[in-house]
């Protein structure tokens, strides 16, 4: 498979997103109430070439600057840039010149929807293996989010790195994307529509929770999933038992984040100050955070929240002078048969 491959499929075989031969690059479920009011005002024209697999609009926003990997027609550079506010900026990357024609002419019109004085984006052709080439400085980036977009990278790891660059200390990747629960045969990887519909160039989840950590994004935190359903009897018998997930992860660069989830007794408190979850704050999908009630939590997530723009919506409990093990429910298990009351765990027996 070859990058020209993907542009020609995305920006000539799909003329709109009623092309797509299979449902993995669609959005299911209800949009967010916060999303409704800026997705109303996207232009038509970016609404019909959209062919991602979520809706890539993470919490807490404002004057934030944004980086879209493989942004396509801009309709999620754009949904942002209505949610950052005129302070905050947002950046798309794509390489297939027919998408980046579609977003650019739009700009002005978004600008004007948003009651914005001039544009709070730009968009830059180019491969995002390869960001390390665009006028993008290193750790600049409060966000970086991608659509449906990974899967069909040549590079997935290259991707990965360079987004861990690009982000500020404290910053996350939020994004979408299609996952095997198996490693791809090569035939399928050669073929083209397969790897056009998001299916044959999806990563096993193993070896993506596995690349992440490599690069730098020591604790994946997967936010949320849905089985797909192809709904197209020829590719269902091409890729026969291979199942696919459309999953949603949260990547936070954060120096040290430990292997596991350990246990210091630390609790946090959301205050409620989000303007999009004024209830319940959802980190993950194992940490969803009732407003104004003590939250027992591990290490890594008590430094997810303490060093990320989350900080000041949250009172900290605790510290770091104790360490006691795993973190139940959430840390693994030890490799250890646990002791019996009255064996030599419990009765101090020596070695």
């Amino acid at each position: 498979m070859t990058h020209e491959s993907v542009k020609e499929y995305y920006g000539e075989t799909l003329q709109s997103s009623a092309d797509l031969q299979t449902n993995a690059c669609c959005t299911a479920g209800d949009v967010p109430a916060h999303l409704k009011d800026v997705l109303g005002k996207i232009h038509d024209e970016v609404l019909a070439k959209y062919y991602g697999c979520g809706l890539i609009a993470p919490v807490a926003l404002k004057g934030a600057r944004i980086l879209d990997l493989g942004s396509g027609s801009g309709r999620d550079v754009y949904a942002l840039a209505g949610l950052v506010g005129e302070s905050g900026h947002v950046v798309g990357v794509d390489m297939t010149d027919a998408q980046l024609d579609v977003a650019r002419a739009h700009q002005d019109y978004h600008a004007q929807a948003f009651g914005y004085a001039r544009p709070n984006t730009e968009f830059h052709k180019g491969y995002i293996e390869k960001l390390d080439e665009l006028p993008l400085d290193a750790g600049t980036f409060d966000i970086i989010v991608s659509n449906c977009v990974l899967n069909l990278a040549m590079d997935k790891e290259a991707v990965l790195r360079g987004a861990y660059n690009l982000l500020k200390p404290g910053g996350e990747m939020y994004f979408s994307d299609v996952y095997a629960d198996r490693r791809m045969p090569q035939e399928l990887v050669n073929d083209k529509v397969l790897y056009g519909e998001c299916l044959s160039g999806a990563l096993y989840w193993n070896d993506f929770e596995n690349m992440a950590r490599r690069v730098g994004f020591h604790d994946p935190r997967l936010v949320e999933d849905r089985v797909l359903t192809i709904e197209n009897r020829e590719i269902e018998a091409k890729v026969g038992n291979i199942g696919f997930t459309s999953a949603t992860y949260r990547l936070l660069k954060i120096d040290g984040l430990e292997p596991a989830c350990e246990d210091y007794g630390q609790a946090v408190v959301y205050k409620g100050t989000i303007a999009e979850c004024p209830n319940t704050f959802t980190l993950d999908k194992h940490h969803e955070i009732e407003a104004g009630k003590v939250f027992p939590v591990c290490g890594n997530t008590y430094r997810m929240l303490n060093e990320s723009r989350f900080a000041a919506h949250f009172e900290f409990i605790g510290n770091w002078d104790t360490h006691y093990g795993l973190f139940g429910d959430c840390g693994g298990e030890t490799p250890f048969d646990g002791p019996v009351e009255g064996d030599a765990a419990t009765s101090g027996s020596c070695c």
